[in-house]
């Protein structure tokens, strides 16, 4: 936390945000029975600039100083800031909220949304095509929940007590609105495909459903058991099991899926994958199987589980999905990823003989830092669309060539975020708009970010606490060290408290990014909070996430805290416990 609260840069404390803007769209994708349309969006290029005033220019250039200081890097620095001097100003009221501690969280708990509303997902009783700014969503008000999606088409979210809620036109064209549907099951977590629900219950079993209501109604309905001896029944709606054939002791613990897929996580390091759209069967390598494809699969039923054999004896941690690829990170710190590559979000190069990748396939890192001098190690993974990110902690070594009395930053360990994949939306964040980007490329805005720590007396670096990845847009929430009383509170505001900042670019052609503009944004951008207040409205001020904080549930005091996630042209904020 730096020292001066009320002057202290958001959370670039040592660069300055400059964005830009960009235009979207979507991915195809091979049939199982037929194609599944999506439709491409688009918006026109612009830009957004910015000249520091005199006072800003100043504290800027202190803070570029510092930063260079800390990195070794004032050249890069200096040219940086001397090409912000040359862009054109803006609004002095959005500077002052960019740059200055004045913030403000959304109500806790709450759930917000924003982006498409043409499916009813992001306000049920609203006509408007779009919702430009976060709304606040009036079915969950007061409501913790333990996980929240959302897609353009439908929503999904599990309550407090592990049910499962859903709404959205993509659930039912007349019956919309948020409608309890598979309970009793204590879910945890859940995953949407592009017509599926894969949900995760407690005792690791993983859930397939359709998201479509007719078809819970009209398909198979399966035997349930009951906690009554010698009772058990139907199931109300239809859905199947994924049931992977595990070991001793062995259980689910983690599922992501993508448009035609899902990949699970055992709590033994291994990994599964599984079709998981009723329409069309995974093709283009993503389940992780050499050459299979609908004509070569394995006799049973289409969602049959299949160990992805190329990471045995690899201890996996994390997995993550794009609509068409997937991604696994190894307890050592390898990142192995497979399935489309038509973007490069594999991150190796596009071939257009191959354009996708059956086998998990080692990530190289080798170029990404001069080997000699720096220690690496990757710390997180996400993707989403064509996408894919990933986090690195790059610690300064001594190469044996140099005297370690003229290192100054030897030991210093900088966070950094790189990206791959499609960014003519401005998806990647790097400020560059590109179709295909396939060797990994620093978003600069979201590394080599540091803050001072008071209690270790030294720089510590900023690192992302979560990155939440559409289908064109993204969300990252810094780690910085936050401020929070201990007292119940539902939000941020008039207090001296403050919380995880949080950034958004990308693709913005139904105003998911939440800036009340349709402009895309290729770099991380703050985007400002209304107040909330009718009787005495507040100017707006720059939006935080809440960190785990005592809340308000009814009569009762409940730990939550505030997440991000980012769907198909949509956004949102919840209250998670």
């Amino acid at each position: 936390m730096l020292a001066t609260r009320v002057q202290r840069p958001a959370v670039q404390a040592t660069r300055l945000l400059r964005t830009h803007a960009i235009v979207s769209g979507q991915v195809y994708n091979t049939p199982w029975r037929r194609f599944a349309s999506n439709n491409s969006r688009q918006s026109d290029p612009s830009s957004h600039w910015f000249r520091n005033s005199l006072g800003v220019a100043v504290a800027g250039t202190a803070a570029f100083m510092g930063y260079s200081y800390f990195t070794g890097d004032f050249k890069r620095a200096l040219t940086d800031l001397q090409e912000d001097r040359k862009q054109e100003p803006v609004d002095v009221n959005e500077l002052r909220a960019k740059f200055i501690q004045e913030k403000r969280s959304l109500k806790s708990p709450a759930v917000y949304t924003w982006g498409s509303n043409e499916y009813k997902v992001v306000d049920p009783g609203s006509k408007d095509a779009d919702i430009k700014s976060p709304r606040r969503f009036k079915y969950f008000d007061g409501q913790v929940l333990r996980d929240f999606k959302v897609d353009e088409k439908s929503g999904a979210a599990i309550t407090e007590n592990g049910d499962l809620i859903q709404w959205g036109k993509g659930y039912s064209e007349t019956e919309f609105k948020p409608t309890q549907t598979l309970a009793g099951k204590n879910l945890i977590s859940l995953a949407l495909s592009e017509n599926r629900i894969i949900a995760l219950s407690s005792n690791g079993t993983a859930y397939s459903l359709p998201i479509s209501k007719q078809d819970q109604m009209l398909g198979p309905k399966s035997r349930e058991s009951s906690w009554v001896p010698f009772k058990s029944g139907q199931s109300t709606l239809s859905y199947r099991i994924l049931k992977p054939a595990l070991g001793f002791s062995e259980k689910i613990t983690s599922l992501k899926a993508g448009q035609e897929h899902v990949v699970l996580l055992t709590n033994c390091g291994r990994v599964f994958t599984a079709a998981a759209s009723t329409d069309n069967y995974p093709s283009v390598g993503q389940l992780g199987v050499p050459g299979l494809k609908w004509s070569t699969r394995p006799s049973g039923p289409p969602d049959t589980c299949h160990e992805v054999t190329a990471l045995a004896g690899c201890k996996v941690t994390q997995v993550a999905c794009g609509d068409y690829h997937s991604l696994a990170l190894t307890q050592d710190g390898r990142l192995f990823a497979w399935g489309d590559n038509s973007s490069g979000q594999l991150g190796m190069p596009f071939v257009a003989a191959a354009p996708f990748v059956d086998t998990p396939t080692l990530m190289k890192m080798n170029k990404l830092y001069r080997r000699r001098i720096y220690s690496t190690n990757i710390t997180s993974i996400a993707a989403g669309g064509a996408n894919t990110f990933f986090t690195i902690d790059a610690k300064r070594i001594l190469d044996p060539e140099e005297d370690p009395t003229k290192i100054r930053d030897l030991g210093v360990v900088t966070a950094d975020t790189w990206a791959c994949g499609r960014g003519i939306w401005g998806t990647l964040g790097t400020g560059r708009w590109v179709h295909v980007q396939d060797s990994p490329a620093k978003v600069k805005n979201l590394s080599g970010l540091g803050e001072y720590d008071e209690k270790a007396q030294k720089m510590t670096p900023i690192r992302l606490r979560a990155l939440s990845v559409g289908t064109t847009h993204v969300a990252a929430i810094m780690d910085n060290q936050t401020n929070l009383s201990a007292k119940t509170t539902d939000s941020l505001d008039k207090s001296r408290d403050f919380g995880y900042d949080a950034l958004w670019w990308g693709g913005n052609s139904n105003f998911q990014l939440g800036t009340g503009k349709r402009s895309n944004q290729c770099r991380p951008t703050y985007i400002l909070a209304p107040s909330e207040s009718a009787k005495n409205p507040e100017p707006e001020a720059r939006l935080q996430i809440m960190p785990e904080h005592k809340g308000k549930v009814g009569k009762r005091n409940v730990k939550m805290e505030q997440r991000v996630e980012c769907g198909r042209h949509v956004s949102a904020i919840y209250s998670a416990v």
